[in-house]
């Protein structure tokens, strides 16, 4: 990892008017991420954690505080550099897989031929090989998913900003597809945003936690994950990982 961080965050805020009322929807967000780390976000729904993505997307803007994206060194454009992934896989019906996933490159002007290569050795780290000409009817939940996020890397972005991407699969698919992203995201070496309302899968997918609260929304801690970097659902039995999940309990006045 680089030694500036990619991500900075410094006392963020965002209010929202909602009939003549503010609504807080976070406040005195801190956090720095460096390049190649793998950050979770938990908390409550309606906590602010996709307002958060949201303004590091670029879509929203902050109303208090610093965001700094990127460094001197190397310029960040929201638009080239962020690819995201969303609680449906939002794939496009008469699109084959392998043309769902190039459909950013093909936005950006990117040269064709460069990026389906891309595309294809994309669909084979997420597990899709063989199944390019298929179309999204034809793919599981999961497998849409394994698309989408294939999608989302397919024009080489900066950071990943995941939005409860597992949130709607059954249980069995949704603990098969936290072993892949943890997989995915050591091969890839991709900054990921990962927000979740599940503790269990905060604690499991990253090297640093993020814990929002709600009412109001505020940063209650960020912290690291102190797990070996290969991780298999055993270690959901540990005490280790059971110490995480009661520190995040703790923080949510849960515990």
């Amino acid at each position: 990892m680089n030694a500036e961080p990619l991500i900075r965050l410094r006392d963020v805020s965002k209010t929202y008017r909602r009939d003549g009322r503010a609504f807080t929807a976070v406040s005195n967000v801190t956090m720095e991420v460096a390049e190649g780390d793998m950050v979770a976000l938990v908390g409550p729904s309606g906590c602010g954690k996709t307002t958060v993505l949201k303004i590091l997307a670029g879509l929203h803007g902050a109303d208090g505080g610093e965001v700094r994206i990127g460094s001197a060194a190397s310029a960040f454009t929201p638009g080239r550099d962020v690819g995201m992934v969303f609680q449906q896989a939002l794939l496009l019906k008469w699109c084959t897989i392998l043309r769902n996933v190039m459909l950013p490159a093909e936005i950006l002007g990117l040269p064709r031929r460069a990026a389906e290569a891309r595309a294809r050795d994309l669909l084979a780290l997420v597990g899709l090989k063989g199944f390019e000409d298929r179309y999204p009817y034809e793919l599981s939940g999961g497998m849409q998913q394994r698309a989408a996020i294939a999608r989302a890397l397919v024009h080489d972005p900066k950071l990943i900003l995941m939005d409860e991407p597992f949130g709607a699969l059954d249980a069995l698919t949704r603990e098969r597809m936290n072993l892949e992203m943890r997989r995915i995201w050591r091969e890839s070496g991709k900054t990921i945003l990962f927000v979740t309302h599940s503790i269990q899968e905060a604690v499991f997918l990253g090297e640093r936690c993020a814990v929002l609260t709600a009412g109001p929304a505020r940063m209650a801690e960020f912290f690291p994950i102190e797990l070996p970097a290969d991780r298999g659902l055993d270690i959901k039995t540990g005490e280790a990982f059971g110490h995480y999940v009661r520190r995040i309990y703790g923080l949510l006045g849960l515990g």
